[in-house]
């Protein structure tokens, strides 16, 4: 997968689209960032005489539905790829500079 945690992503479909955020974790093929696609889920008390609480909690989205923000020229990106001094590393598609 082209995203890694901690890039800074667009979201582009859903309840949430033209937001942006941080990626906080990366799964097979979902993403959680930060302060998007927030549900609320009900807890239970754990002791006696404990009430029971609403605790929102970010949920994962589809990979397909964010892209990357370039943070050299700060538009949404395509990521491509190149090998410089026997590295891979992650290019902007636009501006050809190195994420």
């Amino acid at each position: 997968m082209k995203l890694k945690k901690g890039d800074i992503v667009l979201i582009t479909a859903g309840k949430d689209k033209s937001k942006q955020g941080k990626i906080l974790s990366v799964l097979d093929r979902k993403i959680v960032v930060e302060g998007i696609n927030l549900r609320k889920k009900h807890v239970k008390p754990k002791k006696q005489g404990e009430k029971g609480q609403i605790v929102q909690i970010t949920a994962p989205l589809d990979a397909s539905n964010v892209m990357i923000l370039c943070p050299k020229c700060g538009k949404k990106a395509r990521i491509g790829y190149t090998f410089e001094e026997e590295k891979k590393q992650r290019i902007c598609k636009q501006c050809n500079q190195v994420i």
